[in-house]
């Protein structure tokens, strides 16, 4: 019988524990250098995500998934992968103006996205 194995890749540490991962590619707006960890929202009119800015009045003010990877797009829109599910390291993260924790934690909780922030220390 043949046996299935399991891999885990996780090059930058923000996954914490074994709750399913799931993922996605995005394009990452221009003017918006990111690095893996940054909280994203998404603009509605376009789809393209951005740190999301609890001020900003364009649907990225609420919180609505995590960059897994660097983006660059200082000059144009970027490709990147996004993370949709999971349990996330709190200390690699990267929060846009007002936004916390506890009030990230609760806008993916308010949109049924099992994103669970966590301290490396408590997994």
């Amino acid at each position: 019988m043949a046996s299935i194995e399991t891999v885990s890749y996780d090059p930058n540490g923000l996954i914490v524990d074994d709750f399913p991962v799931q993922t996605a590619g995005a394009t990452i707006g221009t003017a918006a250098n990111l690095t893996a960890g940054a909280v994203l929202g998404r603009i509605t009119a376009t789809g393209k995500y951005i740190l999301s800015l609890t001020g900003a009045s364009d649907g990225s003010q609420t919180p609505a998934a995590i960059l897994m990877t660097d983006a660059a797009a200082a000059s144009a829109d970027a490709p990147a992968l996004i993370l949709l599910a999971g349990s996330v390291d709190i200390a690699k993260l990267t929060f846009g103006s007002a936004h916390t924790a506890a009030t990230v934690e609760t806008a993916f909780r308010a949109a049924g996205r099992p994103i669970f922030l966590k301290s490396r220390s408590a997994a």
